[in-house]
């Protein structure tokens, strides 16, 4: 039944999934995989108290499963019980206290309820074990800009701008922090290269006339490269019939609305739980927007989340 339910799943028939889900348990209550899907299945069609439930009967079973953990936990933050999310984000930590997902989840929720130093402490702990998420990054380097603390801001642009070499608006930051700085020279150079790099970045083009003007350098040619560039950005608005043209991209690359505080799409697993899955099955995994799940043959790996291992498929 848990099987059939899963394969049921997989063709995103949700519904006849939980109606097997649910004869599996009222075969065998305390089925642990059953009761784990039948809430993953209750989340996906936003049934978010029979989903809670659930996880509550399981937690009596297995009470300390870091996925259920999770699980509840971002059900809580899901419905807006925020102080709940946070006691069971903090309660997952003492299971996995280096899980760098569950440290930024805090620290993102502290954020919103505008507790910056909890938040701060929380984004750095999951900065420390991981130094590539580039959403923790970027909190850390605005919260830095804002508290006018620019040379740590700096670390975090550079950092990001080593991870995306591409992405301009790391660069841009960066330039932006020295300036702020005070650091004209070092700022101008930056500016300068991302030019050379990028010549019809309307943000760069605005710094270079400003530093050289204030310099009292050259600054015709990148003057007049500047209002071309935005003559034509007005036209194609025009064309479009938006005349609110959003510059989120062209601005100073350190305003707040131009780069929103977000965390990491919602992740269905709870990731570095490394002693935990050598005795556990994979949970189900989010089902990426371009998947053709229903174009490739099941297997075993494909199955949603069977918590434990059985010598053989569990058919209750």
């Amino acid at each position: 039944l848990v099987n059939r339910g899963n394969c049921l799943f997989m063709k995103n028939e949700f519904l006849r999934a939980k109606e097997q889900y649910l004869e599996a348990i009222g075969v065998e209550a305390d089925c642990v995989e059953a009761l784990y899907n039948l809430a993953y299945v209750n989340k996906k069609i936003n049934m978010f108290i029979e989903a809670l439930q659930a996880l509550e009967k399981l937690q009596t079973i297995i009470p300390s499963c870091p996925e259920s953990i999770f699980q509840i936990a971002s059900l809580h933050e899901i419905i807006g019980n925020v102080k709940q999310a946070m006691k069971w984000y903090q309660i997952l930590l003492t299971r996995v206290p280096s899980d760098p997902n569950t440290l930024a989840r805090l620290g993102n929720l502290y954020a919103r309820e505008e507790d910056e130093s909890q938040a701060l402490h929380y984004y750095t702990e999951s900065y420390r074990y991981l130094p590539t998420n580039l959403e923790t990054i970027s909190w850390l380097g605005i919260y830095y800009v804002k508290n006018e603390l620019y040379e740590r801001a700096c670390h975090f642009f550079e950092r990001a701008s080593q991870i995306q070499p591409k992405d301009v608006k790391w660069k841009l930051m960066v330039a932006s922090c020295y300036r702020r700085m005070g650091n004209y020279q070092k700022s101008l150079s930056l500016y300068e290269e991302i030019y050379q790099e990028h010549p019809d970045n309307l943000e760069c083009l605005r710094f270079l006339v400003q530093l050289c003007k204030d310099m009292g350098l050259s600054y015709e040619n990148y003057a007049a490269q500047l209002s071309r560039l935005e003559r034509a950005y007005e036209a194609e608005q025009a064309r479009m019939g938006d005349f609110g043209g959003d510059y989120d991209n062209y601005g100073d690359g350190m305003q707040e609305n131009g780069y929103e505080q977000q965390m990491p799409q919602e992740s269905e697993e709870m990731p570095n739980v490394q002693t935990q899955k050598k005795a556990q099955r994979k949970i189900i995994q989010k089902k990426e927007e371009d998947d053709e799940w229903a174009n490739k043959d099941l297997d075993d790996e494909l199955l949603p989340c069977l918590l434990y291992t059985s010598p053989s498929p569990r058919d209750s």
